[in-house]
């Protein structure tokens, strides 16, 4: 990851953790996915520039949107500062088949949810005739 400004100083690991809330570990699997980069020191620990915080600020946004760190990888670099996104190819359509697919699931908790109210319902009446 390129700084922008030679008079930033770049962060390590536990700097980045602390400033997001996010794990060190969970901060490695971002790299390893591909979804955060560093450069390392020659002693081998990582440093990240300024940018990184918002990176993961974005990561951890598109994941509580229900995002796939795949789909993630596909999204980071259409992401703009403010959170919003510029048109990419074919991120549009992800995401809406994204969106699609939490319908479908939010429908079938729904389902799930009517299911067992019933059967509470019927249990507890159950109960009281005994």
């Amino acid at each position: 990851m390129a700084r922008s400004s030679s008079a930033e100083k770049p962060m390590l690991i536990g700097q980045l953790a602390r400033r997001t809330g996010t794990s060190e570990r969970l901060l490695r699997y971002y790299e390893r996915v591909g979804l955060l980069a560093s450069t390392r020191r020659a002693n081998g620990y990582r440093e990240y520039d300024d940018g990184a915080e918002q990176t993961v600020g974005q990561i951890r946004a598109l994941l509580a949107a229900g995002l796939s760190t795949s789909l993630i990888r596909q999204v980071l670099p259409c992401a703009l500062s403010d959170g919003a996104l510029r048109p990419c190819p074919g991120v549009l359509d992800k995401l809406h088949a994204q969106l699609a697919q939490l319908d479908r699931r939010a429908e079938e908790l729904a389902q799930a949810r009517r299911s067992l109210r019933q059967a509470i319902t019927a249990s507890e009446q159950a109960q009281r005739v005994d």
